[in-house]
């Protein structure tokens, strides 16, 4: 059995963009949580710079989003060509 491609891109955009999200507000509300995490991000999505803004945030969650849309597109198109 298949997965279906579109489904699995979106699920895993929606909970990788919430991630980002929520580790971002997080990050907002107590500054040391998820500092590293946030680091790591920004070295990794060019254009989201790390620094405490709203904007940034979303900017991050919207990079996160897209990112998992096209790496769970990409996962579930070899999964169906393996199986």
């Amino acid at each position: 059995m298949g997965l279906n491609v579109k489904a699995f891109a979106l699920t895993a955009a929606i909970v990788w963009g919430l991630v980002m999200l929520a580790v971002g507000l997080a990050n907002m509300t107590w500054p040391e949580y998820g500092g590293s995490f946030l680091r790591v991000m920004t070295s990794l999505y060019p254009g989201h710079i790390h620094d405490g803004s709203l904007y940034q945030v979303m900017i991050g969650g919207a990079y996160g989003a897209v990112d998992a849309l096209i790496g769970g597109a990409v996962f579930a198109w070899i999964y169906n060509l393996l199986n």
